[in-house]
């Protein structure tokens, strides 16, 4: 990148020769003053992405990074419409300048999502035009799962660093919630916060990768342990404590050694008392449900599998309220759609329609266990056409209506 390029550089130039060919991956230069030098990314799209990354704070939290002394991992960085990004330094170029890895998104945008995250910034004339030019570009954005892209990220830090840095040097922060006043709390519905936790700790115990959904509701029905008369800190301190404690049990739970379970709750446990401030903590917090979701999901992958068909599962499974169709799959993985069936069946022992069938069940079991979703609901979610072709469905799968089944089960 510039004519000045330094070895780091010369060394992302081959390693983005690397990337599979249909996958748009983009890195982008900054100085410290918000100017962006120089990208990887073609001109038709780049003034639209980059504003896209100024509108929605990826700038600015690029630049407070980089400001850090000590810099030594890539941090990831989200917007409010699902769009992703990760930043990191070179050490050659010094503290006045960072690279910006992205965007991708870690699950298909839905458009009538998007339009409502959306609509806060789009009161303005002048971003509303900007926003219908955005919409096409964000269709054809790269779906990449979190597994892929941080693997991706790693790579391009360790060839600007020289460093052989593995996936846990990433720093993954969460969107700063409002710290807890001394006031007396609102009054919650202690069912749908029970029942949001359960769906919450059932996604570690399923290695669930598409967790991030429900990890949110849960954050939204509850803000913690409502224990009065602490320091802001010291209360989100404890909720981390106990937060930490419920997933390391429900990793065990999902296959994971309590020889590692319980040493790494412990680690972070302690990181979260060596905490100074609530975005240290949220940070913190993303870092580890992440990781034990990850731990578990990497124990149930089938080392069999080759990277192309675990590139579709995991796609699946981070598209399962959407109509996922075998071109889109054929695509991700680059072959031709009869390819991609032949091998999805040989390697997985299902067919692809049956693979995402017997998903998108389990993801209607989680959603009627631990939410009050009506049935019609829960199959517009999970885009079945209809919601008689979705009872079917669940019965002869699950041998149980759905309404027997949240009968049954959510108790």
């Amino acid at each position: 990148m510039e004519e000045h390029i330094t070895q780091g550089e010369q060394n992302l130039l081959l390693l983005e020769n690397q990337f599979p060919k249909g996958e748009k991956f983009y890195v982008w230069l900054y100085d410290t003053a918000g100017e962006m030098i120089d990208t990887s990314c073609p001109e038709e799209e780049r003034g639209i992405l980059e504003q896209a990354f100024r509108l929605f704070g990826g700038l600015e939290q690029a630049i407070d990074y980089a400001g850090e002394s000590n810099i030594t991992q890539p941090m990831l960085l989200g917007s409010p419409i699902g769009m992703q990004w990760a930043v990191t330094t070179e050490p050659a170029r010094g503290k006045n300048y960072f690279f910006v890895v992205g965007p991708v998104f870690y699950s298909p945008p839905v458009e009538r999502q998007l339009r409502e995250a959306m609509r806060p910034y789009t009161h303005k004339r002048q971003t509303a035009l900007w926003a219908l030019r955005l919409y096409p570009i964000l269709s054809d954005m790269p779906v990449i799962s979190y597994s892929v892209f941080t693997r991706y990220v790693i790579m391009v830090h360790n060839a600007l660093t020289g460093e052989q840095t593995g996936i846990d040097a990433l720093r993954a922060p969460l969107p700063e919630t409002e710290e807890v006043s001394s006031a007396s709390p609102p009054q919650r519905d202690r069912n749908k916060v029970y029942l949001s936790e359960r769906a919450m700790l059932q996604m570690v115990r399923n290695g669930d990768i598409s967790y991030q959904d429900v990890l949110q509701s849960s954050i939204s029905l509850s803000p913690g342990v409502p224990i009065q008369g602490q320091e802001p800190l010291r209360q989100m301190k404890t909720n981390i404590v106990v937060f930490t404690s419920l997933v390391c049990r429900a990793a065990i739970e999902g296959g994971l050694s309590p020889e590692i379970s319980y040493p790494l709750g412990d680690s972070y446990i302690q990181a979260a008392e060596n905490c100074h401030d609530s975005g240290e903590l949220s940070a913190l917090a993303a870092a580890m449900y992440h990781d034990f979701v990850y731990r578990v999901h990497h124990l149930r992958t089938n080392p069999d599998y080759s990277y192309a068909i675990q590139k579709c599962c995991d796609y699946i499974e981070l598209s399962l309220e959407r109509k996922i169709r075998i071109a889109d799959l054929a695509k991700l993985a680059g072959y031709s759609e009869y390819y991609l069936t032949q091998k999805f069946k040989k390697e997985t022992g299902q067919s692809v329609n049956s693979y995402i069938h017997y998903a998108k069940i389990e993801r209607a079991k989680l959603l009627l266990e631990s939410t009050d979703l009506a049935v019609k609901e829960v199959a517009d979610r999970l885009a079945f056409n209809t919601v008689n072709y979705f009872i079917q469905s669940f019965r002869e799968t699950t041998g149980y209506s759905p309404a027997q089944y949240r009968k049954k089960f959510q108790k």
